[in-house]
């Protein structure tokens, strides 16, 4: 998985690919839990682009978009938001792969 290395990276890729932007940080241990299974559920899903988003690297784009719990979950095709699943509570896979399938393209 990709981890985001600058604001204009996250920009680019919103606005032109279809992709997953994960918000998370080393400190969350509910990150943690969910961190086994996403190689499988990137693996599930070709058609996205995951990309990891520090939240205390970025605070500002969590800000920007309204991210106030982690991990949570962003998703963009060609600069329009498709999907959030964006809360404090703690993600089960299950969970996850159905925000995924939900998603409108």
């Amino acid at each position: 998985m990709k981890h985001l290395e600058s604001v204009e990276q996250f920009n680019e890729l919103k606005n032109n690919e279809q992709v997953i932007f994960i918000f998370s940080a080393g400190w969350c241990s509910d990150c943690r839990v969910i961190e086994p299974v996403l190689p499988e559920i990137e693996e599930a899903f070709p058609a996205y682009q995951f990309v990891e988003v520090n939240r205390d690297e970025f605070i500002e784009l969590c800000q920007e978009h309204d991210i106030f719990g982690i991990p949570s979950f962003l998703a963009f095709t060609d600069g329009k938001e498709t999907g959030r699943f964006v809360s404090k509570d703690r993600k089960t896979k299950e969970e996850i792969v159905q925000f995924i399938e939900g998603l409108s393209t």
